[in-house]
């Protein structure tokens, strides 16, 4: 694998629209797979890392100081755990939601999310290239405006600068982490990762969730 700063790049990953407005990802994207990464991920330099990630804007938080009041120690211990495979993610801490509509939140440990963070450090590089390129949520340079302006250019093009009349679908899936088979999630991640150790670890932070995971730094994979 390469150094993070150039698994960042996805420069040549930028996809072109067809005549229908739809998006396509740059054909000269190759299917690569990994293996042997483990300790990159494992490593207390990305532990560390994946740590200052977690605490962004909570750092007043109580149980993320209590974690922090053995901080050297606590790393180490996540690190030897990883290496050995004996980590084992906490219960997720459950509370019901309501903006407006009323929807089950599943939280993560704060430890189990500096996990989390470590893998998605060295994963999203890998994978996101692959995704839609107008998916925007969760994602490096996407967000709410380029939806926007995704949406307008589109709503400009189809409609024809406004002269002909166009259509929306709004749609929502229901429960929709709830709904993702597992299996035929892990058999998408097992087309690029080989590496056993990792994929055993992404196994046991898919199954703790029980399908209901909605943590705050989900695998969007």
């Amino acid at each position: 694998m390469n150094d993070d700063c150039d698994m960042y790049s996805n420069d040549d990953h930028l996809a072109n629209s067809n005549d229908h407005g739809r998006m396509a990802q740059n054909t000269r994207h190759t299917m690569k797979t990994y293996n042997n990464f483990s300790d990159k991920i494992f490593s207390l330099k990305n532990l560390i890392l994946a740590w200052k990630k977690a605490r962004k804007g909570k750092t007043k938080i109580n149980y993320i100081q209590e974690f922090e009041e053995n901080l050297t120690y606590n790393l180490k211990l996540l690190h030897d755990e990883l290496k050995n495979e004996s980590y084992i993610p906490q219960p997720l801490e459950s509370f019901t939601l309501r903006d407006p509509k009323t929807r089950k939140i599943s939280k993560a440990d704060f430890r189990d999310r500096v996990v989390h963070h470590a893998l998605v450090r060295l994963l999203e590089p890998i994978f996101d290239p692959t995704f839609i390129y107008d998916s925007c949520a969760n994602r490096k340079g996407k967000g709410n405006l380029f939806a926007i302006q995704r949406f307008d250019t589109f709503a400009r093009k189809v409609s024809k600068n406004n002269t002909a009349p166009c259509f929306v679908l709004k749609a929502d899936i229901k429960h929709y982490f709830h709904e993702v088979k597992h299996e035929i999630l892990l058999g998408i991640i097992k087309r690029k990762i080989t590496d056993e150790k990792v994929l055993r670890l992404i196994e046991k932070i898919i199954e703790n969730g029980g399908g209901e995971q909605e943590s705050e730094c989900l695998l969007a994979i």
